[in-house]
Formats: structure tokens, C-alpha cells, sequence
């Protein structure tokens, strides 16, 4: 499997958490090669498959999963189980932690929180 981005060395620390920004190393969907993205825990937080992607401030920690073709950020903070994946759009101050599932075509904006075993699918819209 060819990777689409790689861990760099540039982190931001939140308490004991250390996260690390992304970098494109190939060219998919609207990311171009070199382009640096969001921060991250590890890289089992975002597929190598697919287009998704973390923009330049979101996060996205703990064991939660960004895949497929969904894209997180603006400011969004993804967390501890939480699954963002399908076309689904999460940004703006936007938090889904917990083991709260965003999918499909749905979206999380402004200052919404999604959490505990909140489902949001299909063309739902949260916001604020």
C-alpha cells in the first residue's frame, strides 16, 4: 500500500498529550504532495486509504478514526472512540468524542458537540 501522508516532526503538546502534524506525501483527492494538514495522536487516527483528511488546526486523538472520504477542519477536535468517516464534513469549533459515529453525508459545524453513543448519518446537519 502506498501511504498518502506521514507523522512529521513538528507536535503540539496539550497537557501530556503530544500530537503530530500531517504532510501529504502523494497527490488525492483536493491535497496536493508536501501539503501539511492537521495534528494527530498516531496514524491508526486517519486511513491511509481514500481521501480523507485532517485540515491544518483540527486534531484528532485517542483511538478515534477519520476514513474513507471525510475530512475534518477550521478548529474541530476529534476524540477518544469516536469515527468520522463516509463523506461526512466535521469543522468550525466542532467536537465528536466519545464513541459518537459521524457518517455519510453528514455534518458537524460551528460549535456543535457530538458525544457519548451519538449517531449522526445520512444528510444530517449539527451545528450550533
Amino acid at each position: 500500500m502506498v501511504k498518502k501522508y506521514k507523522l512529521t516532526k513538528t507536535t503540539r503538546k496539550y497537557g501530556s498529550l503530544i500530537l503530530y502534524q500531517i504532510e501529504a506525501l502523494i497527490d488525492f483527492g483536493d491535497i496536493k504532495k508536501g501539503e501539511k494538514g492537521g495534528f494527530i495522536k498516531k496514524e491508526e487516527n486517519l486511513s491511509q486509504d481514500g481521501n480523507a483528511w485532517v485540515s491544518v488546526d483540527a486534531v484528532v486523538s485517542g483511538d478515534a478514526v477519520v476514513s474513507d472520504n471525510a475530512r475534518v477542519y477550521g478548529n474541530a477536535w476529534i476524540s477518544g472512540n469516536a469515527w468520522v468517516h463516509g463523506n461526512a464534513k466535521v469543522y468550525g469549533d466542532a467536537w465528536v468524542s466519545d464513541n459518537a459515529v459521524v457518517y455519510g453525508n453528514a455534518v458537524v459545524s460551528g460549535n456543535a458537540w457530538v458525544y457519548g453513543n451519538a449517531l449522526v448519518f445520512d444528510n444530517a446537519v449539527v451545528s450550533d
